[in-house]
């Protein structure tokens, strides 16, 4: 899978672009098929530096790489995917979902079907 592509190049500020805006727009999400880990992309050098959330062991704004991405597999030689059907998102309302999601009490998944 292509992770960056050509209409995804455009619609991403360069980095530093949306520094001053308060709710930036999440552009892509990357995710790992195996695991929980995911990247939310805000910004991007055009090249391979990106800058968004990162959510792993802890959900953290910073920097991360597309050769690094590329370049990670998992079981099976899996590798990270961005998501088709992700719709760009407002940075907060970003975080509160996955702040919501962290902090849900059991039942309420399984309320979801999860």
């Amino acid at each position: 899978m292509k992770l960056v592509t050509a209409e995804l190049r455009r619609r991403l500020p360069s980095l530093y672009g949306s520094e001053w805006e308060s709710n930036p727009t999440v552009q892509a999400k990357f995710f790992t098929p195996w695991s929980n880990w995911t990247w939310y992309a805000i910004e991007f050098d055009g090249e391979d530096i990106f800058f968004g959330l990162v959510d792993g062991h802890e959900a953290e704004l910073g920097y991360f790489s597309l050769a690094e991405l590329e370049s990670i597999r998992g079981p099976g030689g899996l590798t990270i995917e961005r998501d088709l059907h992700f719709d760009p998102i407002g940075l907060k309302e970003l975080q509160g979902k996955l702040e919501a999601r962290s902090t849900a009490p059991r039942s309420q998944f399984k309320e979801q079907g999860r």
